[in-house]
C-alpha cells in the first residue's frame, strides 16, 4: 500500500513540475510579446519626433500645404494620448499615408530635395521606417508564438486559471495604404 501512495505523490509533483514548467514558458513568451511591442512604440516615437523637422522643412518650400502640416500635427498628439496598440496601429497607418503625402509634394519642390537637411531627414526617417517595419515582423512573431503556446496542449490547460489571452497581430488593414498617395496642386 506504500508503494502507491509514493507513486500518487510522484505524479502529482511531477504533474505541479509540468504546470510550473508550462506556465513559465507561457510567461516568458507573454514578456516577449510585451518587448517586442515597446520596440515597436521606441521606434513610432523616434519617428514623430523626426517628423516636425521634416514638416518644418517642407513648410518653407509649400505654404499652401497648410492641410498635410495640420493632419500630421494632430497625428503627432493623438500618438502621444494613445492608450492602445490597436490605437497606436490606426494612427501609425494614417502617419504613412500623410508622410507619403509629404514626400510626394516635397518631389514638387527640387530646391527642397537638394537641401542637405532635408536629405538628411528623410534619409533618417526612411531608416526609422526600416527600424519600424523590422520590429512589426519581430512582434507579429512573438505574438505568433504566444498566441500557439496560449492555444495548443498543454499550455491550453492553465490558460484560463493563470489569465493568459491572446494578444493581437500588427496589420495594415485598410487598402488605402497600400495605394500610392496622389498629390495635386491647383
Amino acid at each position: 500500500m506504500e508503494n502507491w501512495h509514493v507513486a500518487l505523490i510522484a505524479v502529482i509533483v511531477l504533474l505541479i513540475v509540468c504546470v510550473i514548467l508550462v506556465y513559465n514558458s507561457l510567461v516568458r513568451k507573454r514578456n516577449t510579446v510585451e518587448s517586442a511591442w515597446s520596440n515597436i512604440d521606441v521606434q513610432l516615437q523616434r519617428r514623430y519626433d523626426l517628423i516636425p523637422n521634416l514638416v518644418e522643412s517642407v513648410k518653407a518650400y509649400a505654404k499652401h500645404e497648410k492641410d498635410i502640416f495640420e493632419r500630421i500635427a494632430a497625428l503627432r498628439t493623438s500618438f502621444q494620448n494613445a492608450t492602445s496598440p490597436k490605437e497606436i496601429e490606426t494612427i501609425d497607418q494614417e502617419m504613412n499615408v500623410a508622410v507619403k503625402r509629404l514626400f510626394a509634394i516635397a518631389e514638387n519642390y527640387p530646391d527642397l530635395k537638394a537641401s542637405q537637411n532635408f536629405l538628411m531627414l528623410q534619409e533618417s526617417l526612411a531608416g526609422t521606417e526600416n527600424r519600424i517595419a523590422y520590429s512589426r515582423n519581430n512582434y507579429n512573431h512573438a505574438v505568433m508564438s504566444y498566441n500557439t503556446a496560449i492555444q495548443t496542449f498543454p499550455g491550453i490547460l492553465i490558460v484560463k486559471p493563470f489569465g493568459f489571452v491572446a494578444k493581437e497581430f500588427f496589420e495594415v488593414e485598410d487598402s488605402e495604404m497600400r495605394d500610392a498617395v496622389q498629390v495635386k496642386f491647383d
